[in-house]
Parts: structure tokens; sequence; C-alpha cells
């Protein structure tokens, strides 16, 4: 166990002088997690992994599963196609844990964090030991060594004249332009983006960071997400990086390019989504309360056995 080490934060003065709502209270947010589907979803391999009190795993396609203990209340799950067994969990009480071993037995590390639930988390695409975690009303924090210790990577993006908090983060292997790869992060209010230099939030948008930053007001995507919803969960497909999959009140959503156009694949409440690491075209969804499969990209959906 990775011993805790508090500290102050920003997060109760943010908390105070922002008024930082409840995640649960946010639209779609209280439906994960209830019902027939846990709340969080990850592909380790072939296995389909769902998170919410228990982990739940499944090697058959949504057929059968077994249960495994976890080390808290789980918010978000994150795996990486280079690093099979590997599973990153942000818990509601606080830290990030971390198993080897496809969730049969779990570390937590604190070292560096503030207090504070962590509701999103990712693995670096390029780099299996770089974590990203996301703990409302403070900000972005790093792990550059699985786990062991962490820093401040970037403050919260501002959106429609606020700080927001990150719901969900995905680290996506797509050139930036200025020598790095692209972190997006789906809000309580829209989809952003920050080089993992950590320079800026941008929108997502045609061209590269250094094209946003010389043009400064650079064009708008041109189909975005539906405007002022949360984006509750995000995918990318290691085998084709440019495919985003996102979960919104509003439905499933996909983008085929990075992000600058999307296209409803799921009318229905969506709210969690992954991708598996070899076939961009094998999607889990947790539609309304049912966690649903589709093998080709969400053209057609199947419902997978009650766990």
């Amino acid at each position: 166990m990775i011993e805790p080490n508090f500290r102050p934060t920003r997060r109760a003065v943010l908390t105070a002088a922002l008024g930082i709502g409840v995640l649960a209270a946010l639209p779609g947010v209280a439906r994960a997690g209830t019902g027939g589907a846990n709340g969080s979803l990850a592909f380790d391999g072939d296995a389909l992994l769902s998170a919410g009190g228990t982990l739940s795993t499944s090697t058959d396609g949504g057929a059968t599963w077994s249960e495994r203990a976890l080390p808290g209340r789980v918010l978000a799950l994150a795996t990486h196609r280079d690093r099979p067994g590997r599973v990153v969990a942000g818990l509601a009480e606080g830290g990030v844990g971390f198993s080897e071993d496809g969730g049969a037995t779990w570390r937590v590390g604190t070292a560096g964090l503030p207090d504070g639930a962590v509701n999103a988390v990712a693995i670096g695409s390029r780099d299996p030991d770089l974590i990203y975690a996301a703990i409302p009303g403070d900000g972005l924090y790093k792990s550059e060594d699985a786990g062991e210790s962490w820093t401040l990577a970037m403050d919260r993006p501002w959106l429609d004249e606020a700080e927001r908090d990150p719901l969900a983060l995905v680290s996506v292997d797509l050139d930036t332009g200025m020598g790095g790869i692209w972190i997006y992060a789906g809000t309580e209010t829209g989809l952003t983006r920050v080089p993992d230099c950590f320079c800026r939030w941008q929108d997502v948008q045609p061209g590269n960071a250094m094209d946003a930053l010389v043009a400064g007001d650079a064009p708008p995507p041109e189909n975005p997400l539906p405007a002022g919803e949360p984006v509750l969960s995000l995918a990318s497909s290691p085998s084709s990086p440019e495919r985003l999959y996102a979960a919104l009140p509003s439905g499933l959503w996909a983008s085929r390019d990075g992000g600058v156009v999307w296209t409803q694949i799921v009318e229905e409440s969506a709210s969690a989504v992954a991708v598996h690491p070899e076939d961009e075209t094998y999607v889990a969804a947790i539609v309304g309360d049912a966690l649903k499969l589709s093998r080709d990209s969400g053209m057609t959906w199947t419902a997978a056995a009650a766990k």
C-alpha cells in the first residue's frame, strides 16, 4: 500500500468560491452504476471489465461474468493495450487503485494527490506508466511512475465562463504538432483537450495545437457534440486512435476524425463506453441501465447477460 501524503489543497476553496455541485446531480450521472450495469467500463485485452461497487469481468463477450473485489467504489477505469493485466481505477473515497493482474489484487496510490474523489483516469497512450487523474474542484494530476507519486499537471478546463471538472479522460495517440499527443477531457458542459505538454486547454478543432496557438481564434468543429451537455465517458481506439466514442445523456456519439465531426449512434441516454484495444468496431456501452455490445462500430447492439 502506498502511504497517503496529505497536504492543503485548493479543493475546498474552489468549491466554496465557484459553487461546484455534486457530480451525481448532473443529468445522467446518477444513472451510472444502477440497475443491471455497473458504472465504468474498460477492455483488458479481450476481457471486458465493468466496475462500480464490485468488479465484474467477462472473457466471452458478456455471456458469463465473474466477480472480484475492489479497493473502494470505482468512478472510472483505464487499461492499456501494451500492459495486459494493468487496471487503473479512480476511487470515490480518494486515491487511485492499481492492479497488475486484471483486478485480482490491488494497491492504492495517493502520494501527492489531494483529498477528494478521483472521478476520471487515463493511461498515457504511448507510456503505460504515465497515469492521469482528475479530482473535482482541484485539477488534473499525473504520475510518471505508475502511481508511486503524483504532481499537478494542469488546472481544470475553462469552459462557458467557468472552470469545469473533467468527468472523463482519455489519452489519444494523435500528434499535436507540438511534439506530443492529446489528452481529451469530457466536462459537465462539453469536450475539450490539451497537448501533453500542458500548455493550454483547447477546443477540439481541425488542425493541430500549434495551428491553434498561431491562429488565435481557430475554426470550430464541423459537427461538434451537443452544446452544454455533460460528457460522461470517452473512449479512443488504440488500433485506430482517430476514432472516438462519447457517452452523453442525449446518447452515444462517435467520431472518425479525432472529434471534429460527431455522429449520434444511439439515441438513448448513455453513461459509459469502452472500445476493444485491437478492434475499433467492438464497442461496449452502458445505455440506459443496460450493458450493450456492438461488433460493427455501433450500427447494431446486443444486450450482455445480467451479472
